[in-house]
Protein backbone atom coordinates (compact mmCIF):
# COMPACT_ATOMS: atom_id res chain seq x y z
CA UNK A 1 0.00 0.00 0.00
CA UNK A 2 1.33 3.60 -0.88
CA UNK A 3 0.94 6.97 0.92
CA UNK A 4 -2.66 7.49 2.35
CA UNK A 5 -4.27 10.72 3.80
CA UNK A 6 -7.34 12.12 5.51
CA UNK A 7 -7.87 15.65 6.42
CA UNK A 8 -9.41 15.54 9.59
CA UNK A 9 -10.03 19.06 10.01
CA UNK A 10 -8.59 22.40 8.51
CA UNK A 11 -9.41 26.04 9.39
CA UNK A 12 -9.28 28.09 12.21
CA UNK A 13 -11.41 26.37 14.37
CA UNK A 14 -8.56 23.21 14.20
CA UNK A 15 -6.64 21.20 12.02
CA UNK A 16 -5.37 17.34 12.00
CA UNK A 17 -4.03 15.29 8.98
CA UNK A 18 -3.52 11.65 9.42
CA UNK A 19 -0.75 10.18 6.80
CA UNK A 20 -0.15 6.50 6.78
CA UNK A 21 1.37 3.84 4.40
CA UNK A 22 -0.33 0.32 5.78
CA UNK A 23 1.78 -0.03 8.61
CA UNK A 24 2.80 3.33 10.16
CA UNK A 25 0.21 5.82 10.84
CA UNK A 26 1.16 9.81 12.09
CA UNK A 27 -0.81 12.28 13.11
CA UNK A 28 -0.04 15.85 11.78
CA UNK A 29 -1.35 18.28 14.24
CA UNK A 30 -4.05 18.49 16.85
CA UNK A 31 -5.85 21.30 16.96
CA UNK A 32 -9.22 20.09 18.10
CA UNK A 33 -10.08 18.86 21.19
CA UNK A 34 -8.68 15.36 21.93
CA UNK A 35 -12.16 13.86 22.06
CA UNK A 36 -12.97 15.55 18.50
CA UNK A 37 -10.08 14.73 17.08
CA UNK A 38 -10.56 10.76 18.20
CA UNK A 39 -14.30 11.11 16.40
CA UNK A 40 -13.08 12.22 13.37
CA UNK A 41 -10.15 9.63 13.27
CA UNK A 42 -13.23 7.10 13.68
CA UNK A 43 -15.15 8.32 11.03
CA UNK A 44 -12.04 7.29 8.80
CA UNK A 45 -11.51 4.13 11.18
CA UNK A 46 -8.15 5.13 12.90
CA UNK A 47 -7.75 4.86 16.71
CA UNK A 48 -5.40 6.83 19.02
CA UNK A 49 -3.83 3.12 19.99
CA UNK A 50 -2.63 2.81 15.95
CA UNK A 51 -1.14 6.64 15.65
CA UNK A 52 2.83 6.33 15.76
CA UNK A 53 3.63 9.72 16.59
CA UNK A 54 2.04 13.25 16.53
CA UNK A 55 4.24 16.07 14.51
CA UNK A 56 3.76 19.33 15.40
CA UNK A 57 4.14 22.56 12.64
CA UNK A 58 3.25 25.39 15.22
CA UNK A 59 2.02 26.21 18.52
CA UNK A 60 -0.75 27.92 17.63
CA UNK A 61 -4.29 26.64 19.35
CA UNK A 62 -5.74 25.92 16.35
CA UNK A 63 -2.95 23.09 15.92
CA UNK A 64 -1.97 21.91 19.45
CA UNK A 65 -6.01 22.30 21.43
CA UNK A 66 -5.52 18.59 21.86
CA UNK A 67 -1.83 17.52 21.48
CA UNK A 68 -1.45 16.80 25.16
CA UNK A 69 -4.53 14.96 25.61
CA UNK A 70 -3.99 12.82 23.25
CA UNK A 71 -0.05 12.22 23.40
CA UNK A 72 -0.75 11.38 27.08
CA UNK A 73 -3.39 9.39 26.62
CA UNK A 74 -1.71 6.87 23.92
CA UNK A 75 1.68 7.51 25.19
CA UNK A 76 2.46 8.97 22.05
CA UNK A 77 6.42 10.41 20.82
CA UNK A 78 5.65 14.41 19.75
CA UNK A 79 7.58 15.59 17.53
CA UNK A 80 8.61 19.45 17.28
CA UNK A 81 11.78 21.32 16.59
CA UNK A 82 13.03 23.39 19.63
CA UNK A 83 12.01 26.31 19.34
CA UNK A 84 8.16 25.42 19.17
CA UNK A 85 8.87 22.62 22.00
CA UNK A 86 9.54 25.87 24.33
CA UNK A 87 6.42 27.73 23.25
CA UNK A 88 4.09 24.54 23.67
CA UNK A 89 5.22 23.78 26.85
CA UNK A 90 2.84 26.25 28.96
CA UNK A 91 0.01 24.71 26.79
CA UNK A 92 0.01 21.38 26.67
CA UNK A 93 0.83 20.01 30.02
CA UNK A 94 3.29 17.16 30.75
CA UNK A 95 4.32 15.20 28.07
CA UNK A 96 6.39 12.24 29.53
CA UNK A 97 10.58 12.78 28.68
CA UNK A 98 11.32 9.61 26.43
CA UNK A 99 8.36 11.18 24.34
CA UNK A 100 9.68 14.82 23.56
CA UNK A 101 11.23 14.22 20.52
CA UNK A 102 12.96 17.12 18.77
CA UNK A 103 12.48 17.67 14.96
CA UNK A 104 14.81 20.22 14.12
CA UNK A 105 13.78 22.28 10.73
CA UNK A 106 15.54 21.50 7.59
CA UNK A 107 15.92 17.71 8.98
CA UNK A 108 13.96 14.41 7.78
CA UNK A 109 13.21 11.66 10.17
CA UNK A 110 12.03 7.83 9.47
CA UNK A 111 8.95 6.93 10.58
CA UNK A 112 8.89 3.19 9.55
CA UNK A 113 8.86 3.59 5.49
CA UNK A 114 7.50 7.02 5.54
CA UNK A 115 10.68 9.97 5.13
CA UNK A 116 9.47 12.84 6.57
CA UNK A 117 11.43 15.95 5.64
CA UNK A 118 11.02 19.30 7.64
CA UNK A 119 11.18 22.49 6.01
CA UNK A 120 10.64 26.35 7.56
CA UNK A 121 7.85 28.65 6.41
CA UNK A 122 7.24 32.38 7.28
CA UNK A 123 4.29 33.35 9.76
CA UNK A 124 3.94 34.23 13.38
CA UNK A 125 5.06 31.78 15.83
CA UNK A 126 8.46 30.47 17.37
CA UNK A 127 10.03 28.52 14.18
CA UNK A 128 6.65 27.20 11.95
CA UNK A 129 7.51 24.24 9.82
CA UNK A 130 5.59 22.42 6.94
CA UNK A 131 6.16 18.93 5.99
CA UNK A 132 6.50 16.59 3.12
CA UNK A 133 5.94 12.40 3.38
CA UNK A 134 8.21 10.30 1.10
CA UNK A 135 7.50 6.61 0.51
CA UNK A 136 7.30 4.02 -2.28
CA UNK A 137 8.49 6.92 -4.51
CA UNK A 138 5.28 9.23 -3.99
CA UNK A 139 5.68 12.21 -2.12
CA UNK A 140 2.61 14.28 -0.46
CA UNK A 141 4.02 18.27 0.78
CA UNK A 142 1.73 20.11 3.66
CA UNK A 143 1.74 24.04 3.43
CA UNK A 144 -0.51 25.91 5.38
CA UNK A 145 -0.23 28.96 7.45
CA UNK A 146 2.34 30.57 5.67
CA UNK A 147 2.63 34.30 4.42
CA UNK A 148 4.06 33.94 1.17
CA UNK A 149 5.56 31.23 -0.62
CA UNK A 150 9.22 31.69 -0.92
CA UNK A 151 11.03 30.06 -3.84
CA UNK A 152 12.84 27.76 -1.00
CA UNK A 153 9.94 26.52 0.19
CA UNK A 154 8.53 26.13 -3.67
CA UNK A 155 11.74 23.72 -4.34
CA UNK A 156 10.66 21.78 -1.04
CA UNK A 157 7.34 21.00 -1.83
CA UNK A 158 7.54 20.72 -5.51
CA UNK A 159 7.13 17.63 -8.02
CA UNK A 160 4.68 15.94 -5.62
CA UNK A 161 2.03 13.54 -6.09
CA UNK A 162 -0.58 15.60 -3.62
CA UNK A 163 -0.25 18.73 -1.90
CA UNK A 164 -2.26 20.00 0.58
CA UNK A 165 -2.25 23.93 -0.27
CA UNK A 166 -3.35 26.58 2.26
CA UNK A 167 -5.88 29.25 1.00
CA UNK A 168 -7.28 30.61 3.40
CA UNK A 169 -8.88 33.93 2.46
CA UNK A 170 -10.41 36.77 -0.62
CA UNK A 171 -8.54 39.77 0.02
CA UNK A 172 -11.64 41.77 -0.30
CA UNK A 173 -13.91 39.51 1.78
CA UNK A 174 -11.17 40.29 4.68
CA UNK A 175 -10.45 43.99 3.91
CA UNK A 176 -14.53 43.98 3.96
CA UNK A 177 -14.97 42.14 6.72
CA UNK A 178 -15.28 42.71 10.29
CA UNK A 179 -12.07 41.91 11.90
CA UNK A 180 -9.69 44.84 13.54
CA UNK A 181 -7.53 46.40 11.14
CA UNK A 182 -4.45 44.90 13.04
CA UNK A 183 -5.73 41.27 12.51
CA UNK A 184 -6.57 42.02 8.58
CA UNK A 185 -2.63 43.57 8.45
CA UNK A 186 -1.38 40.31 10.55
CA UNK A 187 -3.33 37.73 7.79
CA UNK A 188 -1.97 39.79 4.80
CA UNK A 189 1.52 39.83 5.71
CA UNK A 190 4.22 37.75 4.85
CA UNK A 191 4.03 35.97 8.39
CA UNK A 192 -0.31 35.57 7.69
CA UNK A 193 -1.51 33.43 5.48
CA UNK A 194 -1.96 32.68 1.92
CA UNK A 195 -5.39 34.04 0.06
CA UNK A 196 -6.62 31.96 -2.76
CA UNK A 197 -4.68 34.43 -5.69
CA UNK A 198 -1.56 33.58 -4.11
CA UNK A 199 -2.23 30.05 -3.75
CA UNK A 200 -2.84 30.01 -7.49
CA UNK A 201 0.26 32.00 -7.88
CA UNK A 202 2.09 29.14 -6.12
CA UNK A 203 0.51 26.53 -7.97
CA UNK A 204 1.62 27.55 -10.84
CA UNK A 205 5.58 27.05 -9.88
CA UNK A 206 4.99 23.65 -7.36
CA UNK A 207 2.94 21.83 -9.68
CA UNK A 208 4.26 19.44 -11.89
CA UNK A 209 3.34 16.07 -14.34
CA UNK A 210 3.57 14.49 -11.87
CA UNK A 211 0.87 16.13 -9.32
CA UNK A 212 -2.60 14.76 -9.10
CA UNK A 213 -4.48 16.19 -6.47
CA UNK A 214 -4.12 19.53 -5.06
CA UNK A 215 -6.17 20.09 -1.53
CA UNK A 216 -7.49 23.71 -0.60
CA UNK A 217 -6.81 23.88 3.19
CA UNK A 218 -6.87 26.00 5.89
CA UNK A 219 -10.05 28.67 4.43
CA UNK A 220 -11.32 30.74 6.89
CA UNK A 221 -15.02 30.41 7.69
CA UNK A 222 -15.43 34.07 7.82
CA UNK A 223 -14.07 35.32 4.46
CA UNK A 224 -13.44 32.68 1.84
CA UNK A 225 -15.86 30.71 0.39
CA UNK A 226 -14.99 27.04 -1.10
CA UNK A 227 -16.36 27.94 -4.44
CA UNK A 228 -14.85 31.15 -5.07
CA UNK A 229 -11.21 29.83 -3.43
CA UNK A 230 -11.48 27.10 -6.52
CA UNK A 231 -12.65 29.65 -8.52
CA UNK A 232 -9.91 32.45 -7.87
CA UNK A 233 -7.36 29.27 -8.54
CA UNK A 234 -8.49 28.45 -11.49
CA UNK A 235 -8.58 31.50 -12.54
CA UNK A 236 -5.11 32.61 -11.72
CA UNK A 237 -4.27 29.24 -13.47
CA UNK A 238 -6.18 29.45 -16.70
CA UNK A 239 -5.28 33.27 -17.14
CA UNK A 240 -1.69 31.76 -17.67
CA UNK A 241 -2.76 29.43 -19.98
CA UNK A 242 -2.93 26.37 -17.47
CA UNK A 243 -5.61 24.14 -17.55
CA UNK A 244 -5.86 21.84 -14.04
CA UNK A 245 -8.53 19.58 -16.41
CA UNK A 246 -6.12 19.05 -19.03
CA UNK A 247 -3.43 18.25 -17.00
CA UNK A 248 -5.28 15.70 -14.80
CA UNK A 249 -5.43 17.20 -11.92
CA UNK A 250 -7.64 17.14 -8.74
CA UNK A 251 -8.52 20.30 -7.28
CA UNK A 252 -10.41 18.80 -3.81
CA UNK A 253 -12.01 20.74 -0.68
CA UNK A 254 -11.19 20.30 3.10
CA UNK A 255 -13.76 21.15 5.78
CA UNK A 256 -13.49 22.41 9.22
CA UNK A 257 -16.38 19.84 10.73
CA UNK A 258 -15.49 16.73 8.98
CA UNK A 259 -12.51 14.57 7.31
CA UNK A 260 -11.85 14.27 3.90
CA UNK A 261 -12.02 10.44 2.39
CA UNK A 262 -9.09 8.52 2.12
CA UNK A 263 -6.61 10.00 -0.74
CA UNK A 264 -4.13 6.57 -2.30
CA UNK A 265 -1.25 8.16 -4.08
CA UNK A 266 -0.50 6.58 -6.92
CA UNK A 267 -3.56 4.96 -7.83
CA UNK A 268 -4.50 7.18 -10.64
Amino acid sequence: MGLRFTVLSSGSTGNATVICDGETKLLVDAGLSARRVEQLMKEREVSGDQIDAILVTHEHSDHIKGLGAIARKYDLPVYANTKTWEALDKHIGTIAEPNRRIMETGTEEYFGNIRVESYGISHDAAEPVGYCFHSGGQKLAMATDLGYMSTKVKDVIGDSDAIILEANHDIEMLRMGRYPWNIKRRILSDLGHLSNEAAGEALLDIMTARTRAVYMAHLSQNHNLMDLARLTLNSVLEDRGVSLKERNIRLMDTYFDRPTKWEELGTD
